[in-house]
């Protein structure tokens, strides 16, 4: 077995073994990217320049897109150069600095979007108090929580995992440095690493979703107790968009970490984190972009249009 602790880098088998979907998801990665770069980007244009986005809920969904603007760039460089050459390659040192940012923002955007839950139940639930409980200090201080959690996770779980004693061929197969895919890569006892990342995956994936379902399930109540159907769109609108985000984000990152051992699991967790990894941050933008009148409006404006007129 090679020393864990040495220099030597890793191959990143992805999806080598289909020479022919490589070309394909070539374009369609660097195409994702690209819309990656504008749709957040462009959220974050008009939040800061939009006076009727500087709310909680526009603040929030600001720090979702600059971490998603981080997420996919901390592996789709390195991804786009795998899949068009014939060098796959990576660096020890990149691993390392691609699992710590990775895992990071991974965390951080798990905690956000439970923030984010907490922040439409109080909207929905109790509309006379908003203002009173999510102040802007509070805005900051949960954003902080998250990005702040992301990195503990990553700083407890990345050196453990690269200590690991990895085999001599040293071929991750797996499109990036993940914790799952290095610990099947090791060649000697992974109990510790296994149950680090059974302990992790609860209190990062399955907390904070039932945090996320308990508040909609409350959202729920409260919007059939609504007698005016205006009232009842309105908080449907409100919530929708977070909750498709949810359901996108979520269901990747389950199939990822929450799979069985089998290689047909294994085989479809590639495409799965290839999907939350690339998809969901090119899908946020678009389905907030596009379910949102106020981001709408904004948009409009932005261009020069009367944002008004053309939502009439």
């Amino acid at each position: 077995m090679v020393n864990q602790s040495s220099p030597v880098g890793f191959l990143l088998l992805g999806f080598s073994e289909h020479p022919h979907l490589e070309k394909v998801l070539f374009v369609v990665v660097l195409c994702s990217y690209f819309l990656t770069l504008l749709g957040n980007t462009l959220i974050l244009l008009l939040s800061t320049l939009d006076p009727r986005l500087h709310s909680p809920m526009y603040f929030f969904l600001s720090n979702l897109s600059f971490l998603d603007l981080c997420f996919t760039t901390t592996c789709v460089p390195q991804m786009l150069f795998n899949l068009w050459g014939s060098t796959k390659t990576i660096s020890f040192l990149g691993c390392f600095v691609q699992l710590f940012i990775f895992m990071s923002l991974g965390t951080a955007e798990c905690i956000l979007l439970t923030v984010m839950a907490f922040d439409r139940y109080v909207a929905v639930c109790q509309p006379l108090h908003y203002a009173t409980i999510i102040h802007p200090r509070l805005c900051r201080q949960l954003a902080g929580v998250a990005w702040a959690i992301g990195l503990v996770q990553s700083i407890v779980q990345t050196p453990p995992t690269l200590r690991l004693p990895f085999c001599p061929h040293r071929q991750i197969d797996d499109f990036l440095c993940e914790v799952p895919s290095l610990i099947r890569l090791s060649c000697g006892d992974t109990t510790y690493n296994e149950i680090q990342m059974a302990v992790a995956s609860i209190f990062i994936v399955v907390v904070p979703l039932s945090l996320i379902l308990v508040s909609y399930g409350a959202i729920a109540k409260a919007v059939l107790r609504m007698r005016s159907a205006k009232g009842r769109r309105k908080a449907f609108g409100t919530c929708s968009s977070h909750l498709i985000v949810v359901t996108l984000f979520y269901s990747s990152v389950i199939a990822v970490y929450l799979q069985p051992k089998n290689p047909y699991a294994q085989e479809r967790g590639k495409f799965f984190g290839l999907f939350y990894a690339v998809g969901t941050p090119t899908l946020n933008p678009l389905v907030y972009t596009l379910r949102n009148k106020e981001v709408k409006r904004a948009l409009w404006k932005l261009l020069g249009k009367d944002g008004d007129s053309e939502e009439s």
